[in-house]
């Protein structure tokens, strides 16, 4: 296993060179350029004003030299500064929006998996029942929404016809104008303390797999969910730094109330077909006839051996949409107004801001494979009959 992963670990930063070179080079290569861009619009700028920003940017050497330079400073930590934002640091903005997003997405990601996984359970045990149908038609007929329309319906209906949630953005300028904090400062405490209680309940949900104790694990897969939520009340009620942000913390969380909610409807019913289809085929296989004439308990069966397995693809959709989030859903952060790596993404690109715009993509590459090897791993941990073979 060990030189399996020093193997998949080497191919990751061969893979990672040529994304990130052929990043660069499409972007350089695009019809226009940053400074002609900036200056356009201004006629009182004179020619040897375009010169001197050139030269700042390093725009005025040949192309070769300019990627040789970038790659250098790169994998010394450099990722340049913004060619529109001049002369902050690609670091400084994407270390801005990259929490935004994060926060966001992966909320949304947790709660429709979740959703998701259950629901799939549910339609592939209890096929033909009453509720299959009404689940299904809801959750495919959801699936197939064209997101921007969905998201604006949604809009028109919890905000401006109920007045129960915000409109867009991410906070309420009026609560934050006298506010201790910066607004990236909660969103990092916001996001540790939902990663370490997401880690609580993963760490117990495999603990949980891991037993043969039916009672056992019930009462660790419940206990974790427990446990995150006691961690979660204890750190923004019980300690003096949650207390302190508390208010602010809470007005993010509820400008994420209704992204949040779009995304969820939107997207389990993906998760919860592929949930359902794997579910089917594994209920199909000899172990699970071989479970039942032992006379096991029908909750044993389906959790224990069809879930499990049925796990795989879904653990697999999971990883890579986690690899990816940091896209930031271009679409989903335009319609409320949501400034996270979406957005630069976008503008980066159009108007071509080469280093933010290969920073941003760089991040999405290195997600991905960290996903990929990710997944890998986790195949052989939740399957046991999947073995790495060495050749050689």
């Amino acid at each position: 296993m060990l030189r399996y992963v020093i193997r998949r670990l080497i191919q990751m930063v061969f893979l990672f060179l040529a994304f990130l070179t052929v990043t660069w080079f499409l972007l350089y290569i695009l019809p226009g350029d940053a400074v002609a861009l900036k200056y356009a619009g201004n006629p009182n700028i004179p020619p040897e004003a375009r010169e001197v920003a050139l030269q700042r940017l390093g725009l005025d050497k040949p192309v070769l030299i300019q990627f040789r330079d970038y790659m250098v400073n790169f994998f010394q930590g450099d990722l340049g500064v913004s060619f529109n934002q001049y002369p902050r640091p690609v670091t400084e903005i994407i270390g801005e929006r990259l929490p935004r997003t994060l926060v966001l997405f992966l909320a949304a990601l947790v709660t429709y998996y979740w959703a998701g996984f259950l629901a799939g359970k549910y339609l592939a045990w209890r096929r033909g029942s009453r509720g299959e149908m009404l689940i299904t038609v809801s959750g495919v007929g959801l699936y197939s929404l064209f997101l921007p329309f969905f998201a604006l319906m949604m809009i028109w209906l919890f905000s401006v016809q109920l007045d129960l949630l915000p409109i867009s953005k991410f906070l309420d300028p009026e609560k934050w104008r006298d506010a201790p904090f910066m607004a990236n400062e909660v969103f990092m405490r916001l996001f540790w303390v939902t990663l370490t209680a997401a880690i609580a309940m993963f760490a117990a949900s495999f603990a949980a797999l891991r037993t043969n104790n039916r009672r056992l694990e019930r009462t660790l897969r419940w206990g974790g969910i427990a446990l995150a939520a006691l961690w979660f009340l204890f750190y923004w009620f019980g300690t003096p730094s949650g207390q302190d942000m508390r208010v602010y913390a809470g007005d993010i969380g509820y400008h994420m109330v209704l992204p949040v909610l779009v995304l969820t409807l939107i997207n389990f019913g993906g998760v919860m077909l592929l949930t359902r289809s794997s579910m089917l085929e594994t209920l199909r296989e000899d172990y699970i006839l071989t479970a039942r004439a032992k006379g096991l308990p029908e909750g044993v069966v389906r959790d224990r051996h069809a879930a499990r397995t049925a796990l795989l693809p879904v653990v697999t959709s999971l990883v890579l949409a986690v690899a990816t989030v940091i896209d930031g859903g271009v679409i989903t952060e335009a319609v409320f107004s949501w400034p996270g790596m979406g957005e630069i993404l976008i503008s980066s690109v159009i108007s071509e801001d080469i280093p933010l715009a290969v920073g941003a993509f760089s991040f999405i590459g290195i997600m991905a494979l960290i996903g990929h090897f990710v997944v890998d791993v986790l195949y052989g941990v939740l399957d046991p009959r999947i073995r790495v073979t060495e050749h050689g």
